[in-house]
């Protein structure tokens, strides 16, 4: 006589190796093997009855994967395969186990490689942060992902890249307002040892902490909360930090902080190109501009000054009274000597705006001044200009890149827009420099010339811009005739030397 069918389940399921369950047509569990009830965090007794996470009903012959939450801030990942009983009841064995550390790892090399095809698309730094934030933020279900890069002295921070935060301007203000009132930040402490830092039920702390009141609102927008920070390490300095915000109840163990570090090397791969980029670019530009400043300066300017001379004699001839007619040797003269100098203004201005780092020499708000003067005084554009304060708080490198989007939008407008006048505004707003050029000429739509408005010049803005983590948009005057380039860029935080980590 064969046993019972009670008996001969209890003998398969015990000694199966993955979890066994008999669920009905509610999709509730029946019954369980004790590899199933451990893998679903309870007892056989206590989970018969309880809603189970595999679908009913359905048979499934290739394996399926179902996320599974046995806990408040516990996430599982269960591979199921189904099969229905005999009988017609409705009921059906599931075989399951737990892939969680499987697809974790498939995840994780699967970002890794997509980080490296980011940075092999060639896209700008930011975008290429972005990405690598994002796929952090997917491969290991984490609240949130924030990307910083210092400045070439390894004091000044700003955000390049991110995932799960909405972006601020005032972050760094409040984090420092957050600082000062005695809050620590393991960033820094990644920063100096050039090692991770791992701060497990980080929230918790900084919920308790007055210190930290200023952001709390801002950070308390995730929920997560263990911390870590990883250094970016370009060629044996610290270029900037990766801090992610763990989900409650994830584990930040030795393979969370492996896959951070390996994200943390793209993302100096990333830094490191993008820097190598730019500086061949500047070399080349650079050069470029001492090219033409020289041979202008050698050949033309004095080719027309030369003119000018002539001119001049023209008049004394023609002053003097000799069978040549006087009007016409002065008319003639006149004639010369105006075209000799307006052309030498007009080299002599090129001459200025080819000149390399004429931010780093002059100073931000002195460059751009000059630039005006030399736009108005050779075109007779009438150019209104306002320069706020706070100009001095930009690096050399920051200041060029701002004074060229200044002198690319100006020159577009006197290239492009046929207008009268332009208004050209910068300053600092709200820990942001920002720039606009307006003009009252014929508007982005009656012409289609490089650079107005998705050509060279606005590329090479753009690339400037994005290379501070900054933006530009180009788009009609509102209300008015003409054309408007608007340019922000934040300005970095100097965070650094700092005590303490945390």
């Amino acid at each position: 006589m064969p046993p019972p069918a009670s008996d001969v389940w209890s003998e398969v399921a015990e000694h199966a190796p993955d979890g066994l369950a008999v669920v009905d047509d509610d999709g509730r569990f029946v019954q369980l093997n004790a590899a199933a009830a451990a893998l679903c965090g309870g007892t056989p007794a206590g989970l018969a009855g309880c809603v189970s996470p595999f679908p009913p009903g359905a048979e499934q012959a290739a394996e399926q994967v179902v996320p599974f939450c046995p806990a408040p801030g516990v996430r599982r990942e269960l591979a199921y395969r189904a099969r229905p009983l005999p009988g017609g009841d409705g009921r059906t064995v599931v075989a399951f186990r737990d892939v969680t550390d499987e697809r974790t790892r498939e995840r994780r090399a699967a970002a890794v490689a997509r980080a490296a095809a980011e940075l092999a698309a060639q896209r700008s730094i930011t975008a290429t942060l972005d990405a690598l934030a994002r796929e952090l933020l997917q491969a290991d279900a984490l609240a949130g992902v924030q990307i910083l890069t210092t400045d070439e002295d390894g004091r000044g921070l700003q955000i390049m890249g991110s995932a799960g935060f909405p972006r601020r301007p005032d972050f760094f203000e409040r984090l420092m307002e957050c600082r000062a009132r005695g809050g620590t930040l393991a960033m820094t402490e990644a920063l100096d040892k050039q090692e991770p830092v791992v701060i497990p039920d980080r929230w918790d702390a900084i919920r308790d902490d007055p210190a930290w009141e200023p952001i709390r609102g801002y950070l308390g927008e995730l929920e997560w909360n263990s911390f870590a920070s990883v250094p970016l390490i370009v060629r044996g300095r610290a270029a900037g930090v990766l801090n992610a915000f763990f989900a409650p109840g994830q584990d930040v163990g030795p393979r969370v902080v492996e896959f951070l570090t390996a994200m943390a090397e793209q993302a100096a791969v990333a830094l490191d190109y993008a820097d190598l980029l730019q500086k061949e670019r500047a070399l080349v530009r650079r050069e470029e501009r001492q090219r033409l400043a020289r041979d202008l300066h050698d050949s033309i300017v004095q080719q027309v000054f030369s003119i000018g001379m002539q001119a001049e004699t023209m008049s004394v001839v023609g002053g003097r009274g000799t069978d040549v007619p006087a009007a016409s040797v002065l008319r003639v003269a006149g004639e010369i000597g105006a075209l000799a100098r307006t052309v030498l203004a007009d080299l002599r201005a090129m001459v200025h705006e080819l000149r390399p780092d004429a931010a780093a020499q002059l100073g931000l708000a002195e460059a751009v001044r000059a630039l005006a003067d030399s736009t108005a005084g050779r075109t007779g554009l009438h150019v209104d200009l306002r320069v706020g304060n706070g100009l001095d708080r930009a690096g050399p490198e920051l200041a060029e890149d701002v004074y060229r989007i200044v002198a690319e939008a100006v020159h577009n407008v006197v290239k492009h827009a046929e207008a009268s006048a332009v208004t050209v505004r910068i300053g600092v707003r709200d820990h942001r420099l920002a720039v606009s050029v307006a003009d009252d000429g014929v508007g982005l739509r009656a012409t289609r010339e490089p650079g107005r408005p998705g050509g060279y010049g606005l590329t090479s803005m753009r690339e400037r811009a994005q290379r501070w983590g900054g933006s530009v948009r180009v788009g009609p005057r509102p209300g008015r005739p003409g054309t408007v380039v608007r340019a922000a860029v934040p300005l970095p935080v100097t965070v650094r030397p700092a005590a303490g980590g945390g």
